[in-house]
């Protein structure tokens, strides 16, 4: 994210004393925002709407409405619009409460230039992140589903999201398959969404963190019936196998089930009915189960490990879920999205890009796939050192030459920059200082591509 000022971010200024306004307003104009100046509330409150991608800059003490009563009416308006108040009477008490309202700051009369710019760039920056991520929620809700949930452009990714599609639409039971970290929820969940069921619950349970207890009590329930040999209950407690009726049950992590809870779990799937414990009769179930595994199950059940029938009665549609390594080409617009997620959720700026980081997304070979990327995301949003200027293990430094080294360079250079102006090639030649012809060159020959700019940069 660039600095606020470069930018010429809207600023609008409300001081009812005519010459502190003119000559604020003009040092605000020099420092290269773009200034709209108003002496009272009303007549500013009237050019602010939910879209406005700067800062209020007001003072409290003024006619017929003060600053405290335009900052109300601002909040109704999108209460995520930073507002900076200013007073000369060095009111803590309302500064304080002001603050406790949401106001960005609090700056008293009279004060340094300097340190409004401050204030002032870190709300701005703060405004574009909110507006960033509102029109990432908006592209999420206008975007497929599947396309949401299963991120990429790699040959890899395509054919999956294909596979999802037409396995969706059939409503058999799933088995996927795939190491740890490759996002196999988020396929479970792409096909819930994409199914006749998506309106219906989609209970996910965790078989690794099943105990005994919790295997029988909380998948199956309790119900207070009479069955002989079972001690009452007082009230019915309704199973999460129960809950999924007519929606998706997701068993993940289905190879951790010991062989006694694969049993009475072969018999739930197979007579499509559940038995709480206590109850007088079964319960009939409408449930489509997608189940995954990061083992081979085949080699479970060689094992003995792993019932064959309760195998063959999950696998009969089987979806293995593709690695990191098997998807290079997915891991930057990957890291993009997992960054601005963690910076919106942190309400901290979008860092750049180092070389070293881009390096590193492209040297690393990320054993814990793409929940490992979304980690590193995670570091680098909090300005880690190991995230921003990460090191490589011996052997992993690329050796390559000089020529090879500033080539790299430019070309990562050139995406960053695409990328802080979502794919305009215009801002992105006035940033680099580079005529039409150079530009449009340069991209050709690093193979870069405007259109994986344009959207993909906002996610």
């Amino acid at each position: 994210m660039s600095d606020a000022s470069e930018t010429g971010a809207a600023v609008i200024y409300i001081d009812d004393d005519a010459d502190l306004l003119a000559a604020q307003t003009q040092s605000l104009e020099l420092a290269k925002f773009q200034v709209r100046a108003f002496s009272n509330g009303p007549e500013a409150l009237r050019q602010i709407t939910a879209e406005f991608e700067g800062a209020v800059i007001t003072d409290v003490r003024m006619p017929h409405m003060d600053g405290l009563a335009v900052f109300k009416r601002i909040k109704e308006i999108d209460d995520e619009i930073p507002v900076i108040i200013m007073t000369g009477h060095g009111d803590v008490q309302m500064a304080v409460q002001a603050l406790k309202d949401g106001a960005y700051d609090f700056i008293s009369k009279p004060f340094a230039m300097a340190e409004v710019l401050v204030s002032l760039r870190r709300a701005i920056q703060k405004r574009e992140l909110v507006l960033e991520n509102r029109r990432l929620r908006q592209v999420q809700a206008e975007q497929d589903p599947i396309r949401n949930l299963l991120l990429g452009d790699s040959r890899v990714m395509t054919q999956l999201r294909h596979t999802v599609a037409r396995v969706a639409s059939a409503g058999v039971d799933v088995l996927l398959t795939g190491a740890t970290g490759v996002g196999k929820d988020n396929v479970a969940r792409a096909i819930h969404k994409l199914s006749q069921r998506k309106n219906r619950p989609l209970i996910h349970i965790n078989c690794a963190a099943l105990n005994d207890q919790a295997f029988h009590d909380e998948l199956f329930g309790l119900d207070p019936g009479n069955k002989p040999g079972v001690t009452p209950v007082k009230s019915r407690t309704v199973g999460l196998i129960e809950r999924a009726n007519r929606g998706t049950l997701l068993l993940d992590d289905v190879d951790s089930l010991p062989m006694a809870h694969q049993a009475k779990l072969l018999r739930t799937l197979e007579s499509r009915e559940v038995w709480p414990l206590g109850a007088d009769s079964a319960r009939p179930l409408d449930i489509r189960v997608i189940a995954t595994t990061r083992l081979d199950l085949q080699q479970l059940v060689q094992a003995g490990a792993f019932r064959s029938d309760l195998y063959y009665r999950m696998s009969g549609v089987a979806v293995r879920v593709p690695t990191l390594t098997e998807r290079p080409e997915d891991i930057r617009l990957l890291f993009q999205r997992f960054l601005f997620k963690a910076c919106a959720d942190l309400a901290v700026p979008v860092p750049r890009l180092t070389l070293a980081a881009a390096d590193y997304l492209k040297q690393h070979d990320w054993p814990g796939n793409v929940r490992e990327l979304e980690q590193f995301a995670q570091r680098y949003a909090l300005d880690l050192d190991d995230a921003r200027a990460p090191g490589f293990a011996d052997g992993d430094a690329p050796g390559a030459g000089l020529a090879e080294c500033v080539s790299r360079y430019e070309a990562e250079l050139i995406c960053e920059t695409l990328s802080h102006t979502l794919g305009s090639a215009k801002r992105a030649m006035e940033f680099l200082k580079l005529p039409r012809k150079t530009f449009y060159d340069k991209i050709h020959r690093y193979g870069i591509r405007l259109e994986d700019y344009r959207g993909k940069s906002e996610t």
